[in-house]
Formats: structure tokens, C-alpha cells, sequence
């Protein structure tokens, strides 16, 4: 039986902090899934830390002689930092994806020849027949665990559904009755939950508090875009460290952050339209600027624990899209700030995508 002491000696090494602690919840999570082989899901604040459960529970099992993890996130950027904490603990992590199709072969060897500790797949690759026939089949008896990251992707009722994700009812059918499995989340309604349950069977769920006492949040109305870029110009640049401030389109993005530029506030404009977004990403996270100026292409997958702000220039169109994106902040600092600047003009914008997601009558 793997106890709480061996949990804790494989946090610190994979976070690099001989003082850290194992967070309320992350313990119980650990032990459920390498001790007992249950099924959960996980429902906790975002900054919990769920990859860490998911990264020893991998450490563990490995060494008991399990097979590999299978990942299934919609969040393959994820990873550039957690899987810095995966290798701190000697785990293999290879990714089969969309844009690396030329080395399927290779890394599928490696995943057949029990090389990967971890293997992250999108839920896309759940509807090639290809990789289901010649990857997943082959090692399904092998698994040692399967992670269901972002699981309220599963619920046509969840922000951000990914209808792929509903083959998972399919996948499972073959694998061991006994596979552990883990769905983690940070927000799930019961309609959301339900459906998780549908596709993953019986499943027994973990709640925690989905409040954080390290982030202020404050709603300010102010009446026009005029308004909004002063009180950026203005507030910005006494805002503690470096933050995300948030737009509702591309075009907003590129006038503010050339707005904050004119001020003197280093920011760049990040959206689906430019080109070097990861070379953006890694310039907040060495703190070379004060601000991303980001459109919703800034997803889920951005870790950056010492972000000390997040503003949103204009409301995002749901409470859940906010929770989501205010949580980025302060993940590793006792104090941050989520700010949000509600306009006029919001409704209008939100209309707009609306209508524009549905043909008309004619």
C-alpha cells in the first residue's frame, strides 16, 4: 500500500520544493486510485493541482510494474510546464496528435514496447480508426491508469463540449473492468455531472471548494471603450506582477495592446490570428512583459502560478468562460486580482456570436 509520506517525498521532487505539501484532497485522490483501483472525478478549483495527482498516481503505479497513463485532454499545449514536473519524477510523456503525424510510427513503437509512461492524446484521435485499431486496442489491457482532463468537455451541457469525448462510453467497454480512472474538472454543474457519469459508469466524485482566498475580484461599469482604455493606462501598471487582460475579439485585442504599448506598458496582442503564440506564452511566463492582451485562443492549457492579474475588457459571454479565465490568476501568490470592466456595448457583442453561430431562417 503506497502511504502519505511516499506522496509527499514525490510532490517535493516534482515540484522542486523540499517544504511543499500535498493539498486538501490530493492525498485521498492518490490513494483511490493506486490502493483501491476506483474510479473518480475530481471537481476542484483551478491551481489545485490535478496534474500532480495524476503525475504520482503514474509514478506509483509505474513502479508497481503498471503499464503507461493514458491522457485524454483537449489541452495538448497543457503540458509544456506540468510535464517539466512529469520528468522530474523519470516519467515519459509522448503525444500523439494532429500536427505530429510523421513520427506516429516511431512513437508508437515506443508506446507499444512500454517506453511511455504517459501518453497524451486529444479526444479526436478517439474517432481515428486508425489509432484506435493499431494504439489503443493493442496496450488497452497494458494501462495503468486513464486521466479524463477538463471532463465537462464530455457534456453538451459544460462550456467547451467536444463531441469526440462522448466515444469514451465505446472506448472503456475495452478496456480492464478494473482500470483506475480519473476525470478532473473545475466546473461542473449536477446536469454536467450527470453526464460525466453516463460516460464514465459508476464513479465516485470529489468535491472541493471551488473559491480561492488568494484572488480579489472587482466589477467596475464603465460606459465606453474611451473609458476603459484610461482606466487601463491609468491601473495597469500598479497592478502587482504580470496579468492577462482579456478581450471578446481579435480586434480589440491589437488596440489594446497597442494602446498599452503608446503608454509605455509592455503588452502584446494574442489571438487565433498570431503566429507566434508560444514564443508570447513564454514571454509573459519569464515575466518580459506586463501583459497578454488575449482573445479565448489564450486556452485552458496556460499555467503561469505567479500571475498576479487577469482583466477583462469587456464580460466574457458566460459565468463559467470567467471562472475559468479569472482562475489563471494568483495560482501561487498570496495575494492577485480579477478585474472585470463591464461596457455598454457587451450585450451587443455577445448578439453578435450568437447569431453568427446560426444560419438564418432564409
Amino acid at each position: 500500500m503506497t502511504d502519505l509520506q511516499t506522496c509527499r517525498e514525490l510532490l517535493r521532487q516534482a515540484l522542486q520544493d523540499a517544504h511543499a505539501e500535498l493539498r486538501n484532497g490530493q492525498w485521498e485522490a492518490i490513494d483511490a486510485l493506486v490502493n483501491h483501483r476506483q474510479k473518480l472525478l475530481v471537481v476542484q478549483r483551478t491551481g489545485w493541482g490535478k496534474s500532480v495527482v495524476y503525475f504520482i498516481a503514474t509514478r506509483l503505479l509505474r513502479d508497481r510494474g503498471a503499464g503507461p497513463t493514458l491522457i485524454i485532454s483537449p489541452l495538448l499545449a497543457l503540458m509544456r510546464n506540468q510535464i517539466e514536473a512529469a520528468e522530474r519524477l523519470g516519467l515519459r510523456a509522448l503525444t500523439i496528435n494532429s500536427t505530429n503525424r510523421e513520427e506516429w510510427k516511431s512513437l508508437i513503437r515506443s508506446i507499444l514496447a512500454d517506453e511511455a509512461d504517459l501518453v497524451l492524446i486529444s479526444p479526436e484521435r478517439l474517432a481515428n480508426d486508425e489509432f484506435v485499431q493499431k494504439v489503443l486496442l493493442p496496450v488497452a489491457n497494458r494501462l495503468g491508469l486513464m486521466v479524463v482532463d477538463e471532463a465537462h468537455c464530455i457534456s453538451d451541457w459544460g462550456h467547451d463540449f467536444r463531441p469526440d469525448y462522448r466515444r469514451l462510453l465505446n472506448v472503456l467497454q475495452h478496456m480492464p473492468a478494473n482500470l483506475p480512472v480519473l476525470g478532473t474538472t473545475a466546473t461542473a454543474n449536477n446536469r454536467v455531472l450527470n453526464d460525466v457519469v453516463t460516460q464514465l459508469g459508476e464513479i465516485r466524485i470529489q468535491r472541493g471548494s471551488l473559491m480561492r482566498d488568494s484572488l480579489a475580484l472587482q466589477t467596475l461599469r464603465l460606459p465606453d471603450q474611451a473609458a476603459r482604455l484610461a482606466w487601463l493606462a491609468e491601473h495597469v501598471p500598479d497592478l502587482p506582477g504580470t496579468g492577462i487582460v482579456y478581450t471578446l475579439t481579435k480586434r480589440d485585442a491589437d488596440q489594446v495592446a497597442g494602446w498599452l504599448n503608446q503608454n509605455g506598458i509592455a503588452a502584446r496582442a494574442y489571438h487565433s490570428d498570431v503566429e507566434d503564440r508560444e514564443h508570447l506564452e513564454e514571454l509573459l511566463l519569464d515575466n518580459e512583459i506586463k501583459a497578454l492582451v488575449a482573445t479565448t485562443a489564450l486556452g485552458m492549457g496556460y499555467d503561469k502560478p505567479d500571475l498576479g492579474f487577469v482583466v477583462h475588457y469587456q464580460a466574457p459571454g458566460s459565468i463559467v468562460a470567467y471562472y475559468q479565465q479569472v482562475g489563471r490568476a494568483g495560482r501561487a501568490l498570496d495575494r492577485s486580482y480579477g478585474i472585470l470592466l463591464n461596457g455598454l456595448e457587451d450585450d451587443a457583442i455577445q448578439e453578435y456570436f450568437i447569431n453568427s453561430a446560426f444560419p438564418s431562417v432564409e
